[in-house]
């Protein structure tokens, strides 16, 4: 996309433009930081357009205003010194993937909200999305309710999620009947804008270890975690991108959220304070990022190669 609109403007671009190619997103940035300190020099700008978000729908464009936060801990359960024959001492001996089962269940409700003391919730501008588009975009099941409260989009973009997302334990194929003495597990928390996703992390270590069942030994490694982040909306950049994105589109851009995390988005942000932050992207709720049938629509990337373009024009008039 970046390199279309370059191309577009035929090498007299309007506006003075750098290009900074990162390969580090998916593992959280880690040497982003320390890059931008070291050439901060060669990266100062007026205006940071970061190309790693998603449109509302094919047919509406959006910049992302709001990036929730993320953090994951790994939480160990011990219950035996060792492993025992679960005909043998099952009843009254617990065994730990039991009791890892039980203490996971702690971390939501009856209603599906977080139950994690002291967690942000926010607001959001609820759209018009619906449950059925909701169900259809993320291909629940029939018969399998929605969790949680709030509007759909406060539930997506501004209030904490938790999802466990790996557990150590024999596969099916393989169970033998032995009560086992120790499991883990990897939570991994959305954490709201305007929440720390330190102290976040924090709590959700401390609600893991304070819900032991039975008395089984509980231990919470800490392991990466991202900031949320909030942009400033409203400013010359981003009048200049909601206008090109209405032309490429034709059709008026809309504020979104996205629930995911942006390492590199507070990074750029600490680094070079004054810009504004444009988060745009050629996403659409069925490109199914991080899926096996991962997507572009071929329309969506025209009109998103065609509205970066514009946004050079319309930052260079702007100016």
């Amino acid at each position: 996309m970046h390199l279309a609109a370059l191309r577009a403007h035929g090498g007299r671009l309007p506006v003075g433009v750098t290009v900074l190619v990162e390969g580090e997103e998916e593992i959280g940035s880690p040497a982003l930081s320390r890059f931008l300190a070291a050439y901060r020099d060669r990266i100062v700008a007026d205006v940071l357009v970061l190309a790693d978000s998603a449109n509302w729908t094919a047919e509406v464009p959006s910049l992302t205003t709001s990036l929730r936060g993320g953090a994951n801990v790994t939480v160990e359960v011990r219950a035996l010194r060792h492993g025992v024959h679960s005909g043998m001492y099952g009843g009254p001996v617990p065994d730990a993937l039991t009791a890892l089962c039980r203490l996971l269940a702690t971390l939501h409700d009856e209603r599906g909200d977080v139950a994690v003391a002291g967690l942000v919730r926010g607001t959001a501008d609820p759209l018009d999305l619906t449950e059925e588009k909701l169900r259809a975009d993320s291909g629940l099941l029939d018969g399998v309710r929605f969790i949680g409260t709030g509007s759909l989009t406060e539930r997506l973009w501004a209030c904490p999620a938790v999802a466990v997302i790996g557990i150590d334990a024999p596969p099916v194929d393989a169970a033998f009947p032995t009560l086992l003495p120790a499991a883990r597990a990897t939570v991994s928390m959305r954490v709201a804008p305007g929440d720390d996703e330190t102290r976040a992390r924090a709590a959700l270590a401390s609600h893991l270890e304070s819900h032991a069942p039975w008395g089984v030994q509980v231990t919470v490694e800490p392991g990466g975690a991202v900031a949320p982040y909030a942009v400033r909306a409203g400013g010359r950049a981003y009048r200049a991108a909601h206008s090109a994105l209405a032309e490429a589109w034709g059709t008026p851009a809309v504020d979104i959220g996205v629930g995911g995390s942006l390492a590199f988005v507070t990074a750029f942000a600490r680094s070079v304070p004054g810009a504004e932050l444009l988060i745009t992207g050629v996403e659409d709720p069925d490109s199914r990022a991080h899926g096996p049938n991962e997507s572009l629509d071929l329309a969506v990337f025209e009109r998103a190669c065609l509205a970066e373009a514009l946004l050079l024009r319309n930052l260079a008039g702007a100016a």
